[in-house]
C-alpha cells in the first residue's frame, strides 16, 4: 500500500501578509522547477528567508513531488533546522546542510537559495573545465561563477563553512560532480539566474556534442555579461519581469500553488 503524506498546513490568516506572499512565490518557483523538469525525483531544493530579521527560512517538506508544494505546506525552520512552527512532516538533512550554510550568514543579498540537481547542470559539474563563456546566458556568470569541490551529499554541518567559503560574493555555485546552486535577494531573481545557469549548462552539452566550441575572449565575454545584467534591470528589478510572466503561464496551468 502507497504510503499517505501527512502535511500541516499554514494557513493565510496566521501569518502576515509579506511572509505569505513569499511563500506563493517560492511555491511557484517548485513548480517551475518541475515545469522545466530539472527535479531529481524529490531532491534538491529551494529555499527563502522569511521577511524580518528573524533567522528563518521556508523549505520544502521532504519527500514531497515537486508539482505537490503550495505555499501552506512550505515548513518554517531556525538555523538548527527545527520547525518554527507545527510541521508533521520532516525536512531534508541534506537540503538544510546546504541552504543553511548561506542563510546563516547575515547578508540581504542571498535571502534566497536555489539548489537542483538537473541533468544539464550535473553534467557540467562533472567537467574539470566546469561552464565556458560559449553563450549570452553563460557570459552573465564570466567572473560570477564559483566552484566547491564534491564531498558527498552533504550530510555534516562542517561543510557549511567551506560552502560558504567557495561561494564568496558570487552569485551561482557549480556543486562538483554534484549540481548548480543560485542565490539572490528575490525569489525572482534567484530563478531566473537559476534558469540562465541551466540554459548555459545546456547549450554548452549540446554544442560539445555537436562540434568545435567557439570560446569568448575575456574581454567579449566580461563585456557581454555586464551589458546582459544590466538589461536585464532596465526595466525592473532583476528577473521580476520573467518570472510573473511565468507566474501567469502556470495560473493558465495550475494554481493550487497559491493555497
Amino acid at each position: 500500500m502507497a504510503q499517505t503524506l501527512t502535511i500541516e498546513k499554514t494557513s493565510p490568516t496566521q501569518i502576515p501578509a509579506d511572509e505569505w506572499q513569499l511563500r506563493i512565490e517560492l511555491a511557484a518557483a517548485y513548480r517551475l522547477v518541475d515545469h522545466f523538469g530539472w527535479c531529481e525525483l524529490i531532491y534538491g531544493h529551494l529555499t527563502a528567508h522569511t521577511p524580518g530579521m528573524d533567522p528563518h527560512f521556508l523549505i520544502n517538506p521532504y519527500g514531497m513531488n515537486y508539482d505537490e508544494i503550495t505555499a501552506s505546506n512550505l515548513i518554517k525552520i531556525d538555523l538548527d533546522g527545527a520547525p518554527v512552527e507545527p510541521a508533521s512532516h520532516p525536512i531534508s538533512e541534506a537540503g538544510f546542510v546546504i541552504h543553511s550554510a548561506i542563510h546563516v550568514a547575515e547578508t540581504t543579498q542571498n535571502r534566497v537559495v536555489m539548489h537542483t540537481h538537473s541533468r544539464a547542470g550535473m553534467a557540467i559539474a562533472a567537467l574539470s573545465h566546469g561552464l565556458l563563456p560559449i553563450s549570452m546566458n553563460a557570459t552573465l556568470f564570466f567572473e560570477d561563477i564559483a566552484y566547491h569541490d564534491f564531498e558527498g551529499p552533504s550530510l555534516y554541518l562542517e561543510e557549511r563553512d567551506r560552502l560558504r567559503e567557495s561561494l564568496g560574493t558570487k552569485k551561482a555555485m557549480i556543486l562538483r560532480n554534484h549540481g548548480l546552486l543560485t542565490v539572490g535577494r528575490t525569489v525572482a531573481e534567484a530563478f531566473v539566474r537559476l534558469y540562465r545557469l541551466e540554459q548555459a549548462c545546456r547549450v554548452q552539452l549540446d554544442a560539445a556534442a555537436a562540434g568545435e566550441l567557439i570560446l569568448l575572449d575575456d574581454e567579449t565575454a566580461r563585456k557581454s555579461g555586464r551589458d546582459t545584467n544590466r538589461f536585464m534591470q532596465s526595466e525592473a528589478a532583476y528577473g521580476e519581469l520573467e518570472f510573473h510572466a511565468l507566474m501567469r503561464k502556470l495560473d493558465k496551468i495550475d494554481n493550487s500553488y497559491r493555497r
